[in-house]
């Protein structure tokens, strides 16, 4: 039987994050951000003193790494230590080394047995870069996201005061080469997701989209 997952995979800004957690609450559902996890564990590396460069080192982290998960506010949210990292894991210093933790080996098996485990506590809408692939590739329903490098750098710059546009499609860019061309898990298409261009489009199109897209498969079942 499929696993009752909305898998929403695409690159970053492409718009999958709102987009994802608009389309939780449409359907009553909880979301879950499978990226923050990569981050939070980048973010306590980085807290230690420690280099995200050296898996080793990220490594040690993680073995011992005091994490735990609760359902909050419609969502599968995470604390490490008994601490959420919200503004933290979302800044320039994380953005720049995230990749490299999400690359290595090992922290994706750990990642992807979390997320995984996730589908315990409820319907889930989850968001990530191989959730359709990887993490539930029996997931019910499968989506990705795109948007043209323009689009996605102008999206970004927004989220970050004070950041130039053409710095920041470079490092999109960069981050694109390293989730495509990492040997465990990259960024792909699912080969049965149904694709959305976000370019042009509100949050709410794409929304409507893909609740429509789900409504009409369900009645065709």
């Amino acid at each position: 039987m499929p696993s009752d997952v909305i898998a929403i995979d695409g690159p970053s800004a492409s718009g999958k994050s709102t987009v994802a957690r608009r389309v939780a609450a449409r359907l009553g559902r909880l979301y879950v951000d499978s990226g923050a996890l990569y981050r939070g564990i980048t973010w306590r590396t980085l807290e230690e003193g420690r280099d995200p460069a050296i898996p080793a080192e990220t490594l040690a982290v993680l073995r011992d790494l005091p994490i735990e998960f609760v359902v909050e506010s419609g969502a599968v949210r995470f604390r490490i230590g008994g601490y959420e990292p919200v503004a933290e894991i979302r800044s320039e210093r994380i953005n720049e080394r995230v990749s490299e933790v999400a690359a290595v080996p090992e922290v994706r098996i750990q990642a992807t047995a979390w997320l995984r485990q996730m589908a315990a506590k409820g319907p889930l809408v989850m968001e990530g870069r191989d959730i359709g692939t990887v993490v539930f590739p029996d997931a019910r329903f499968k989506f990705y996201l795109d948007a043209s490098p323009e689009e996605r750098a102008r999206r970004r710059q927004g989220e970050l005061a004070g950041t130039d546009v053409v710095r920041v499609m470079a490092s999109l860019q960069t981050r694109d080469r390293r989730d495509s061309g990492r040997p465990t898990a990259p960024l792909r298409v699912a080969s049965d997701a149904h694709t959305v261009d976000t370019t042009g489009l509100s949050i709410d199109d794409v929304v409507d989209r893909i609740v429509a897209a789900i409504g009409g498969r369900q009645a065709k079942e």
